[in-house]
């Protein structure tokens, strides 16, 4: 019996052409939305503490209303579903542009939570996309290297952006706001790009799959998203609310990062392809609970600076979650079951916000706790977790 991944008649065979194009485009609007967001993330802690002042708990609640908008945005995929996927990408590109350059106008905590729900409401649609047309995209037997190529673009513009950033705020002394303004536009140019992916690439299905064969699938993501979110919402947090850690060295941190990451993750995309994906899951989740306690038990900043680079390079390895859906799922469910795991991520991902929230008003130290009992429970999903180490089985048969 042949290895090959089911397939479904309505979808058509692309040429080689093409299939490089889109690869191409798709590429490229990864990176562009990189460097936007990338500019983000790299002002993000500096400007909610130095421009508005906000202590752990409102963070936390942040990141609560920032996060729902990944629930909300599979009653967008509902309503688009008629729609092509790279036309879809490219409408929630602009409004991720839109709600970056709405920081520029911001000077209170409600009004930051709305531009971050803006942008944030485009980028969660956006999420499945990428991978679910790589997925289309990509060779059956070359998926986690392109998977790995399509994050290297990502961290190569990321890279770029918070140079920019870096050079701009340092040398030129160019405020915060006005750099807002540029992720943006950068952003709204990843919209453009998307243009040039082919839209027959796969045709347009239910925006989600519930099945219970991909429960596995489901919970892993629950408790990355629960995981995900101790990392996001307070490790940066942290180094500059406790640590004053300055505009420039964040830049300077998330740069490593971005060049740790472009370097990294084609090979991971070939380690996935080579020894699955439990053993990667298992792997990167036993790493994270290392670094949660050295979030919790190191106080040299120049040691909470080495934990933060090692905490966000490993995200990379994340992506053998959507290897795995190519492996259990047929292609036309990949879009669907990606977006039910996007779901399941972002129920916890608004609670563990606000969980956390709490926690930090009881000490830093406990919010980093519960990001360690989640990788625990990771780690016994991902061993328990059906097929991730049968390929050859599967070959066999």
């Amino acid at each position: 019996m042949s290895d090959s991944l089911p397939t479904s008649n309505c979808l058509p065979v692309l040429s080689e052409a093409k299939r490089r194009r889109g690869i191409f485009f798709l590429a490229l609007a990864v990176g562009l939305l990189g460097f936007g967001m990338s500019v983000q993330t790299g002002l993000n802690d500096n400007f909610l503490v130095q421009e508005l002042h906000i202590e752990g708990l409102q963070k936390g609640v942040l990141e609560a209303f920032r996060e729902s908008c990944g629930i909300l945005a599979f009653a967008v995929l509902a309503l688009l579903a008629g729609f092509r996927e790279p036309v879809i990408a490219s409408g929630m590109l602009v409004l991720v542009g839109a709600g970056l350059a709405g920081y520029s106008l911001v000077h209170s905590f409600p009004w930051v939570i709305v531009s971050s729900m803006v942008w944030s409401q485009g980028l969660h649609v956006w999420m499945p996309l990428p991978n679910s047309m790589m997925l289309s995209l990509a060779e059956p037997e070359k998926t986690g290297r392109r998977l790995g190529q399509m994050q290297a673009a990502g961290a190569l513009g990321a890279g770029i952006g918070l140079i920019v950033a870096l050079a701009l705020t340092t040398l030129l002394k160019v405020p915060m706001r006005p750099l807002f303004i540029v992720a943006g536009g950068v952003a709204i140019l990843g919209a453009v790009a998307c243009v040039g992916i082919p839209r027959d690439i796969k045709a347009p299905g239910a925006p989600l799959v519930f099945r219970r064969k991909y429960f596995t699938f489901y919970l892993l993501n629950f408790l990355e998203g629960w995981r995900k979110q101790t990392a996001l919402a307070f490790s940066g947090f942290l180094l500059v609310w406790k640590y004053k850690t300055s505009l420039p060295v964040m830049c300077t941190l998330l740069i490593v990062v971005q060049a740790i990451n472009w370097l990294s993750a084609p090979l991971v995309g070939r380690l996935i392809d080579r020894f699955g994906e439990r053993r990667m899951l298992v792997a990167y989740y036993a790493t994270m609970i290392l670094i949660f306690c050295g979030y919790i038990g190191l106080h040299e900043r120049w040691q909470l600076w080495t934990v933060f680079v090692l905490d966000n390079s490993f995200f990379v390895m994340a992506m053998a979650l959507t290897t795995y859906v190519r492996r259990i799922a047929p292609p036309e469910d990949h879009t669907a079951t990606l977006g039910m795991g996007v779901a399941a991520n972002h129920i916890s991902s608004v609670t563990m916000p606000l969980v956390g929230g709490l926690l930090w008003t009881l000490g830093y130290q406990y919010a980093f706790m519960a990001g360690i009992v989640a990788a625990i429970a990771s780690i016994f999903v991902a061993m328990l977790a059906p097929g991730m180490q049968r390929k050859a089985a599967n070959q066999e048969s």
